[in-house]
């Protein structure tokens, strides 16, 4: 049941994103995007109390919600709750290399994945 879950929610938050690039998205100004992230990175805080602290939400429904609907939503959620996790226990420089080598991994990626497909034009 988790995997219908995930696959549904996932199905929900990429077409909520959609839904709002297409409304909050200027030209060179990916404000959808941005929005997404923030939003998302607030609501997976949101869902992770009321899911595994709190048990307001079944396994089931946390999945659909923040794995599912997050995930499709935005990644950037996702990690913002690892950070913040990380920080909460103590983790300062644990929570901080991740920051800087998701970013820097991250930005390599992207650019790495521009570079090969400039390649095939």
């Amino acid at each position: 049941m988790g995997w219908v879950a995930v696959a549904v929610g996932g199905a929900l938050g990429s077409l909520f994103r959609y839904g709002l690039s297409l409304l909050a998205n200027q030209p060179g100004l990916p404000l959808g995007t941005w929005l997404a992230n923030v939003l998302g990175s607030f609501l997976i805080g949101l869902l992770s109390v009321w899911g595994k602290e709190k048990g307001i939400l079944s396994p089931e429904l946390y999945l659909l919600f923040a794995t599912g609907v997050m995930g499709g939503f935005t990644t950037f959620s996702t990690f913002s709750l690892e950070v913040v996790s990380f920080w909460g226990d103590g983790q300062i420089f644990r929570g901080m290399i991740y920051v800087l080598v998701s970013l820097v991994i991250g930005l390599l990626s992207c650019a790495a994945g521009i570079w090969l497909a400039r390649q095939f034009q």
